[in-house]
């Protein structure tokens, strides 16, 4: 019987501590006023993916739901981007990757 070398303790807590970094999603929004009642925001998102799992979920989810948790009145998305972006190729970062997305568009009344 052959003795097995003890493994490291902390390649298991190093490797929680990854996950949980990442789990973590980071995402930011921005608003600008126009007007007293209207203006722009751009919000934006990241999510880790890893065998077509997006962990905590997708990136444009994550940019579309911080936008809508800010509670503006008739919010309209103009443009939704996800990057990197390699078009059929893209199924490589389903294995593994990191991805971003940005959403842009207009909030409130304008007056007329």
């Amino acid at each position: 019987m052959a003795l097995r070398p003890a493994r490291s303790p902390r390649i298991p807590a190093l490797a929680l501590a990854c996950l949980a970094a990442l789990a973590g999603s980071c995402a930011s929004v921005e608003f600008h006023r126009d007007t007293e009642t209207s203006g722009t925001f751009v919000s934006s998102g990241w999510a880790f993916t890893i065998f077509s799992h997006d962990i905590p979920k997708s990136a444009l989810n994550i940019a579309r739901e911080n936008a809508s948790d800010a509670r503006q009145p008739n919010m309209v998305v103009e443009e939704a981007t996800v990057t990197p972006y390699l078009g059929v190729f893209d199924v490589l970062l389903d294995i593994i990757g990191v991805r971003h997305a940005r959403v842009s568009g207009t909030w409130g009344f304008r007056p007329e």
